[in-house]
């Protein structure tokens, strides 16, 4: 098996315009399958094009892809890989389809399409979805979100519990259900410390091991480039990373 980074997820806001949108979105190359955990937000898409092609990746060839839940930043890029069997929580799509459009970071037409798109495949339960990936459901941030695991050695918590400050404090910041996401925190932390070594890829973090506590294995890196003058060779660089202490 082999992990395949296509975009790291950010832990933060943005503070005048909105949410940033920027989520983990990984390939997996899983015996003759590679999926996607994750599709990212319509701005990640030139990027998502760049990284599959690094990797020698068409969109076509991928052949599954995992959907922790339906929110735009995750869930908005499927119809970008023709191929792929799209797995999404049964409780989830039947919310999302469901409702009335919202200021949130729903995208009710996506959700339209894929409730009734023949790719789709919905989960209703824990356990095994097909060789060697497991679904869990942790509820709370929305009705049906979902966890996955890869291989046993991989989970994916998508925005059940989005970074490091959730995990270790069990608290989230973006929730629909406050005690269902207490238990889902819970629940993610202790499949994450079932087999050594389990990579989890939260949905807006850089991957973290547990060695006696959440340990990061890849360095942030975000920033932002603005033109502020009247030029647009001048441009001014922010790092958005600048004072973090990587622990």
């Amino acid at each position: 098996m082999n992990i395949l980074p296509l975009t790291q997820g950010y832990p933060g806001k943005s503070t005048q315009h909105g949410g940033l949108g920027w989520s983990s979105v990984t390939l997996v190359r899983h015996g003759e399958r590679l999926i996607l955990a994750d599709t990212g937000s319509f701005g990640m898409r030139s990027l998502l094009a760049q990284r599959l092609a690094d990797h020698g990746v068409a969109p076509g060839e991928v052949t599954d892809i995992l959907l922790t839940h339906a929110h735009y930043d995750h869930a908005a890029n499927y119809l970008l890989f023709p191929s792929a069997t799209v797995w999404v929580g049964a409780a989830e799509l039947e919310w999302a389809a469901g409702r009335e459009p919202g200021f949130d970071p729903l995208p009710e037409l996506y959700a339209a399409d894929l409730a009734s798109n023949p790719r789709t495949r919905r989960v209703s339960e824990d356990g095994e979805i097909f060789p060697g990936v497991e679904a869990f459901a942790a509820a709370g941030h929305t009705p049906g979100s979902l966890v996955f695991r890869v291989d046993g050695s991989v989970l994916f918590s998508g925005d059940a519990a989005k970074n490091r400050a959730e995990l270790l404090g069990g608290e989230v910041d973006m929730t629909l259900d406050r005690d269902a996401s207490r238990a889902s925190v819970r629940k993610i932390l202790t499949l994450w410390r079932e087999h050594p070594d389990t990579l989890l890829v939260p949905g807006h973090d850089v991957p973290m091991l547990w060695h006696d506590g959440p340990v990061y294995t890849d360095t942030r890196r975000a920033g932002i480039r603005s033109w502020f003058g009247e030029d647009l060779a001048a441009t001014t660089e922010f790092d958005l990373t600048e004072g973090e202490n990587h622990r």
